[in-house]
């Protein structure tokens, strides 16, 4: 258990034995879709995971939203663990970069980081999908999500009603059942997200050593990013992992652990 600085308490989980790593998750999920990478890492780094606020065993949020939380939360992990190295996913890499404008990070692995450069991400979904929601069609919430951001499917072409019936399918899914229920906190931290774009300048301060990975079986839109913010970054590089989709950390194939190890060694 660590002490946040607001006083709140945050479980975190750990295994394995080395140099420590931190591993921040996505959004739209907890932690429990991690196992796979924790110990696919455990033989040869100590990890730590834990659940962001309004999450599984996290303390709630506080309100209105703010970003601000998620970066002081990790803060307080990594000055109890004394961890220098992070992993960010998606959302959770969003907030691993800008951490890393402040806090000590040294290495710092991004996989489909979802941060908004240049006006690379995609936003026009939001709208619709939050009203959906309000609504109480959580199906077609989350279809509306997938046509917005999974540009690169032929899915995403489908008519909505479609979509919007597979993904009613999916709700009944203990995958699909966690998203639905976390999906008002998805929206919340997209629309954070989106409110803190910028151009890659924004983030050329940033002295850790970082790895910007994305899927070759993912959206366009993310290797656009990482190269944006390679351009900037000071010590930078990026990774263009072959047969792999958004939730290739998750599956902890050898072709991202490996090049992971690489990096954190």
């Amino acid at each position: 258990m660590i002490e946040a600085r607001d006083g709140a308490t945050i479980p975190v989980h750990t295994r394995g034995s080395g140099p420590a790593i931190v591993i921040l998750h996505g959004g739209g999920v907890d932690i429990s879709v991690y196992r796979w990478i924790a110990a696919a890492f455990e033989d040869r780094f100590t990890i730590h995971l834990y659940n962001r606020r309004g999450r599984a065993d996290a303390p709630a949020r506080t309100r209105p939203y703010d970003m601000r939380e998620d970066i002081d939360d990790l803060a307080a992990v990594l000055d109890r663990t004394g961890a220098v190295n992070v992993i960010g996913h998606s959302g959770g890499g969003f907030i691993a970069l800008e951490a890393a404008r402040e806090l000590p990070i040294e290495r710092l692995a991004l996989y489909d980081a979802a941060v908004h450069v240049d006006n690379q991400f995609p936003t026009a979904w939001l709208e619709g999908a939050r009203a959906a929601l309000e609504a109480g069609d959580t199906a077609r919430a989350i279809a509306l999500v997938g046509r917005g951001i999974n540009t690169h499917q032929p899915a995403s072409r489908l008519p909505l009603g479609v979509q919007t019936a597979i993904c009613r399918a999916f709700l009944r899914t203990p995958i699909g059942k966690m998203m639905g229920e976390l999906l008002h906190l998805t929206f919340e931290e997209s629309n954070s997200i989106f409110e803190h774009a910028g151009p890659a300048s924004k983030w050329s301060g940033i002295t850790a050593k970082v790895l910007l990975a994305c899927g070759a079986g993912g959206p366009g839109y993310y290797p656009k990013i990482n190269e944006a913010l390679a351009s900037v970054l000071p010590d930078a590089r990026t990774l263009l992992v072959p047969k792999s989709a958004h939730d290739a950390l998750n599956r902890a194939h050898p072709r991202i652990v490996e090049p992971l190890v690489e990096f954190f060694s």
